[in-house]
């Protein structure tokens, strides 16, 4: 019961993600550099105020943390980037389509020899976020599409980095910490289009404190009653409840396109994750 409902809030918490960022952007209540900042920084202060009130102190972790903290980064400013355009349920579905994508892609690269569920369920996803983005009247925006490709392979990349974490909520803090000067690189490259209002700023917050920094700890905790493949297969509901807060807070519209989509990218992986699980 404790993992169930770990579970259920951190995948409430990621589909949160999705939701913020486009209540913030498509609004045009926060320009996409600026939420990310804020994003970052406030994510890193909740989890520093986690790690100190979990620990007498923070101790330092030596090395990594640079290219962890890019991948991060380039997550986090793709996301924002992309969501100015996509509706919260197509850029979820994008997403997590590309991070599962990529992470199986790289166990086939360290040469697992795969069950032929594997093969069939990733040719599906891979066709299903084709299909996504292919030009026609309900196509999302390729530009847009493909800056949130971009967050799914650093996030899958990143995640892959971090299985080797000893300490993932230490390690999660200091590279939320190491990323804040890319963020403001950043923000200072787009500083012509800055803007800002309360509301903007207070859903950064809201998406780095508490759908990321909490999301991330809360996380944690339901993976350590997960198997991998559990852990890999429940994250395919993220798109479907980032589309349906979509449809209910900001009134954007299921699509057949996304609709066809979601079925073959979530049963392409759920398909791979299967094979794993069979082959094992």
């Amino acid at each position: 019961m404790r993992t169930a409902i770990f579970t259920v809030l951190a995948l409430v918490a990621f589909a949160m993600n999705s939701i913020l960022c486009r209540l913030a952007l498509g609004a045009g209540a926060i320009d996409a550099a600026s939420f990310s900042g804020i994003r970052l920084g406030s994510g890193a202060a909740m989890l520093l105020l986690i790690s100190l009130a979990l620990r007498r102190g923070i101790p330092r972790v030596e090395g990594g943390h640079w290219v962890s903290s890019s991948l991060l980064f380039l997550y986090a400013i793709g996301f924002s980037l992309a969501y100015v355009s996509l509706s919260a349920g197509t850029g979820a579905l994008l997403l997590f389509g590309t991070v599962q994508a990529t992470m199986l892609m790289a166990v086939l690269r360290s040469g697992e020899r795969p069950h032929a569920l594997v093969w069939c369920g990733l040719c599906l996803a891979l066709a299903g976020i084709v299909y996504l983005v292919l030009p026609g009247l309900t196509a999302p925006p390729l530009v847009r599409s493909s800056l949130m490709v971009l967050a799914g392979v650093s996030w899958g990349l990143y995640s892959l980095r971090g299985r080797r974490a000893t300490d993932p909520l230490l390690e999660t803090t200091y590279n939320f910490i190491y990323a804040l000067p890319l963020a403001a690189v950043a923000v200072l490259a787009l500083s012509g289009g800055l803007h800002a209002s309360a509301k903007g700023v207070m859903l950064a917050v809201l998406s780095g404190a508490i759908a990321s920094g909490v999301g991330y700890v809360i996380w944690y905790e339901a993976l350590k009653g997960l198997t991998a493949t559990r852990a890999a297969t429940v994250q395919l509901s993220v798109p479907l409840l980032a589309a349906a807060g979509g449809a209910l807070l900001l009134s954007e519209g299921l699509t057949t396109r996304l609709l066809i989509s979601a079925v073959l990218i979530l049963g392409g992986v759920g398909a791979a994750l299967a094979g794993r699980a069979r082959k094992r």
